[in-house]
């Protein structure tokens, strides 16, 4: 299915009379038609960022992705616990998706219709892409919104998804041409095909696991609260477990220790003495990718706060209410927050024409981010970039940070070539340093391992303002740069909101 929609007809002028056939032989939609079709699979740290930067003028731009909003994952933690709102972790795709009208109607009295109706140079739709043709440069895709009263047939899910939609899929397909192709789809949360853990777990990857957890915290006191249970079940209901100690699940504890040292000590102060946070892990050590001193100074705090963590630990299953750790014999749980690394997106799995890192099952792409088909040859017309895809001759980490860089890279490089200039210069990751929050306005910022500029690591309250400072400047709507401020202040006075809705 093309993109560009047909040259409308004179019936659509029937409503104006006083518009002749002249108007419509001005305005054609060659402009539109010249265009390369720029198609961005994703809106992610990478695929959001070279839609925001896009030459828009000069591409026809298109995305597909099953959520229709970036989010940003590093605040998803403080919206979970309730110290900051929903909507300050996520950024309108649309925003940066308008339909864009042809020079030629800024003279043309109806440029306002012709808007809606005629010569529209870029589109976003919420859809999975299925496959991927590369030969014919076509891309099969499927609706991600609820089924029509007309489509019976619906999309079996994903095995492999967490919850990136809650639809499947309607099971009518659509197929859209590129000339450009951005790969930008992606990582799911990885569960080592442990059993139990997709249907008894919640992940961490976008706002609708943020408030799927904030409900059951709050789901959780209230059943703890009610009068006919025995201690042993409160305690059970509110035994807090979080399976995995990367930068995620070490900041979910914090921000959930805050909570409970906080809201949850004054309003349910007999409960709070029974809730306990346990972080467990399969590595000795948590935080990995941070400086030993950094996670030695993180595990000591966390251990003051009374936050139990057993490394070394193995998770063989997880059913309703309990898991099984092979150290520890069974386990009751109130909540279970799985963060314990990243699985390929079906999409990656089911490309077979393009090399794959043997361990990730990442796309392989050159220093300039073009993928590497399975003879050897160089796809000139597609990148990857972000989770799906490791650079062959520089094993970078899966972070957003390395994305985002990735995208305004590239959205520098597809400015240049839509308007015929070379653009040689290989992608080069400049490391801004990892951060880390802790708890109790603590946190740890580890840059010790960069390859240029000042090398340094912090701990404690300043490298918790450089967390706030770097995350506030990282938001990327004027909105939220007043919305996350004001509900950090909002919440320091008022304490956060309790309330289950």
């Amino acid at each position: 299915m093309s993109l560009v929609r047909p040259s409308v007809s004179l019936s659509s002028f029937a409503k104006h009379p006083q518009w002749s056939a002249q108007a419509s032989r001005q305005f054609s939609s060659s402009s539109v038609r010249s265009k390369q079709r720029l198609v961005i699979l994703g809106s992610g740290w990478g695929g959001y960022e070279i839609l925001r930067s896009i030459d828009k003028k000069r591409w026809n731009v298109t995305m597909v992705s099953p959520t229709n909003a970036f989010n940003f994952t590093p605040l998803l933690a403080s919206c979970a616990v309730g110290t900051l709102e929903f909507r300050c972790a996520v950024e309108p795709v649309r925003r940066y998706s308008p339909q864009v009208v042809s020079d030629e109607t800024h003279v043309h009295p109806l440029s306002e219709i012709l808007t809606d109706t005629y010569l529209i140079a870029q589109n976003a739709y919420q859809a999975w892409c299925d496959s991927i043709d590369f030969k014919q440069k076509t891309l099969t895709c499927m609706p991600a919104t609820p089924p029509l009263p007309s489509e019976h047939s619906s999309a079996p899910p994903v095995e492999t998804s967490t919850t990136q939609t809650q639809f499947p899929g309607t099971g009518t397909a659509f197929t859209l041409r590129y000339d450009k192709l951005v790969i930008a789809v992606g990582a799911y949360s990885q569960t080592f095909n442990v059993p139990g853990v997709k249907e008894h777990a919640h992940f961490l990857k976008d706002v609708r696991d943020a408030r799927a957890i904030r409900t059951r915290i709050i789901e959780c006191l209230e059943q703890a609260n009610q009068p006919y249970l025995s201690d042993i079940q409160r305690r059970n209901l509110l035994n807090f477990c979080i399976v995995g100690g990367g930068p995620t699940g070490v900041e979910f504890s914090a921000e959930l220790h805050d909570l409970l040292h906080a809201e949850i000590e004054r309003h349910y102060p007999s409960l709070a003495r029974m809730a306990k946070i346990t972080l467990y892990d399969v590595a000795p050590n948590i935080l990995g990718t941070f400086d030993k001193s950094l996670g030695t100074y993180a595990e000591e705090k966390f251990r003051r706060d009374g936050i139990s963590i057993k490394t070394r630990h193995h998770v063989e299953r997880v059913e309703k209410d309990k898991m099984f750790v092979k150290e520890q014999g069974e386990v009751p749980f109130g909540l279970l927050v799985w963060s314990t690394g990243l699985a390929p997106n079906p999409l990656i799995q089911s490309i077979d024409s393009i090399e794959k890192h043997e361990k990730s099952q990442s796309l392989l792409t050159d220093a300039h981010l073009n993928v590497i088909m399975k003879d050897g040859q160089i796809d000139p017309d597609v990148w990857a970039i972000g989770d799906s895809a490791i650079i062959k001759t520089a094993m970078l980490p899966a972070t957003a940070q390395v994305a985002n860089q990735k995208g305004k890279y590239l959205s520098k490089k597809l400015n240049k070539i839509v308007k015929d200039q070379e653009h040689t210069k290989p992608f080069e990751f400049h490391n801004q340093g990892s951060l880390a929050y802790l708890g109790d306005w603590k946190a740890i910022y580890d840059r010790s391992g960069a390859d240029t500029g000042i090398k340094t690591k912090e701990s404690g309250r300043l490298a918790w303002l450089l967390w706030r400072s770097a995350y506030f400047t990282m938001t990327l709507s004027v909105r939220n740069k007043i919305l996350v401020p004001t509900y950090w202040f909002l919440n320091w006075i008022f304490g956060r909101d309790l309330t289950r809705f």
